[in-house]
């Protein structure tokens, strides 16, 4: 076994920052307390080996950096506990056949139509919600299709889970978001734009799910050891 790569130490790192911080959550105990400090500054070191920065000083202020900002995210009891963040995203099919997609504006590629779950919204509703904002279709829910780790896969530098619905277009006109995204467009397959992110593990089940095919709900298999690396999503 090779050394690890930096997307595995950031992982690792997140993880290690997250029992920590949860641990601060729920003690009281000041000898408890001291060690999970120390295992967040561990944490901190690992996430700025992760960076690969060649200054020793520069290394120290990345290490202090992670140190305080999880330090001022901690909280007491249950909302201490550290959970990943939920993603929702949409695959949004019409009677064409085609797939709706978003430019984001933030980084040019294109996706799905997806964002941050909402307090108060259920996933789907949200999904519903993202569309609209995004794109100006309005669509109909139909199932989830994939339910996903972004850090496992690599999209997220933190704890994030990503629900994927597919949806059925029903009305509205293509629009973009004025802060959120700069292009939006009805894709055939075979035909998607050339900067489209993570096409390799969701295209084929999109297209899939838009011809009404059956589509088993996609995960990654569990791992034994659970840190082992590699994505190994179940077909």
């Amino acid at each position: 076994m090779g050394s690890p790569d930096p997307g595995d130490l950031a992982r690792w790192s997140e993880a290690l920052s997250a029992i920590a911080r949860t641990g601060l959550g729920f003690s009281d105990n000041l000898y408890e307390r001291e060690r999970f400090e120390e295992v967040l500054h561990i944490a901190a070191d690992i996430r700025a080996a992760a960076a690969d920065l060649d200054d020793e000083v520069a290394t120290r202020r990345e290490t202090d950096h992670f140190v305080q900002e999880w330090m001022a995210n901690i909280g007491e009891g249950v909302p201490g506990y550290i959970t990943p963040k939920v993603a929702i995203g949409a695959i949004v099919g019409n009677e064409q056949g085609q797939l709706l997609l978003v430019q984001r504006r933030d980084s040019g590629i294109w996706l799905y139509p997806t964002g941050w779950a909402d307090v108060g919204y259920s996933p789907s509703e949200v999904a519903v919600k993202e569309v609209a904002e995004e794109t100006g279709i309005e669509c109909v829910p139909e199932r989830l299709v994939a339910v996903i780790d972004g850090q496992r896969m690599g999209f997220s530098r933190f704890g994030m889970y990503m629900l994927l619905f597919h949806c059925r277009a029903v009305g509205g006109e293509l629009r973009t978001h004025p802060l959120e995204t700069s292009d939006v467009g009805w894709f055939d397959e075979g035909a998607l734009p050339e900067v489209t992110a993570g096409e390799e593990w969701w295209g084929a089940l999109a297209f899939a799910a838009v011809r009404g095919e059956p589509v088993d709900v996609r995960f990654e298999a569990p791992r034994d050891p659970v840190w082992r690396a590699g994505p190994d999503i179940a077909p």
